[in-house]
């Protein structure tokens, strides 16, 4: 069975089986017993994020707040080349003031706190490139999985010139470490399979044609497992994330001055211009 939904009060999107569509298609809701997988859909564009992507997330942990009947979900993205790739750049030519990407990156925020309290486990599937608000949305992830070929960071630096909240810098470097979060950040490189695996940022690498059957054995083993225990972990990882993960008092100010930047006008008219950007110097 399959329904197209584009509105986001909708009576339930998570019915015991079939397909979902929600923000036109770009993300799809597969629910298969008491799984639930979030699929983000535009590979064309390697399933970059937009506004209604971002609602769609939210309303999908919305619905999932009080469901004990699903016990997992799944993120992951459609084509086999991404995860997710950042955002809609395209988007960006309306943050004309610094406080427009504040607030941009507070309903990013909204959305990453919604997926970091979902009571159900998190697994990001990860088949592709997973950066920008895709990295972030894995990071806030319980676990990840990946393809050999995946890769991830925040090139942010030498593309956009724009800035991340402070806590998703620092849910990268809890996940990652701070020496590859600086090296993604500072250099903007990305980050083989391999070496996430070895720092423990991803649970196992696999190669494509086998990443569906290790996610498979993950779900089988938490879905086996006492309910509660896994609440309470949960629960108590959360408060410590709070607790140390916190954006400074300051982090609106200098998100204001990065987003009301020329470097920032810049990276986005290159960006879409499929130019090098011309950054200035301090």
């Amino acid at each position: 069975m399959t329904e197209r939904v584009d509105g986001t009060d909708e009576a339930d999107l998570l019915e015991e089986h079939g397909e979902r569509h929600l923000a036109d298609g770009a993300v799809l809701l597969r629910r298969t017993g008491s799984r639930l997988e979030v699929v983000f859909n535009r590979p064309e564009r390697h399933n970059a994020f937009t506004s209604a992507t971002y609602e769609a997330l939210l309303a999908v942990c919305a619905g999932l707040a009080d469901r004990p009947d699903v016990r997992t979900v799944v993120f992951r993205g459609a084509g086999g080349r991404a995860f997710a790739a950042g955002n809609e750049i395209s988007e960006f030519v309306s943050l004309t003031e610094g406080a427009d990407g504040v607030a941009y990156e507070a309903k990013v925020g909204r959305v990453l706190r919604a997926v970091a309290e979902l009571p159900q486990v998190t697994l990001a599937a990860v088949d592709g490139i997973c950066v920008g608000g895709g990295l972030a949305v894995a990071t806030h992830c319980d676990l990840r999985v990946c393809s050999e070929g995946s890769r991830f960071g925040y090139p942010i630096a030498r593309t956009l010139g724009n800035a991340l909240s402070a806590f998703i810098v620092y849910r990268c470097a809890a996940v990652f470490g701070e020496s590859l979060t600086r090296e993604m950040l500072l250099t903007s490189r990305l980050v083989t399979a391999e070496r996430a695996y070895a720092v423990g940022a991803v649970m196992a690498v696999l190669p494509s044609e086998e990443l569906n059957a290790e996610v498979d054995r993950v779900v089988d083993g938490i879905e086996a497992a006492a309910p509660l225990t896994l609440a309470a972990t949960k629960e108590q990882l959360l408060r410590r994330s709070d607790a140390i993960e916190a954006s400074p008092a300051d982090d609106l100010v200098r998100l204001d001055k990065v987003y009301g930047s020329a470097d920032f006008r810049e990276g986005v008219r290159a960006f879409l211009a499929k130019e090098k950007p011309r950054f200035g110097r301090l």
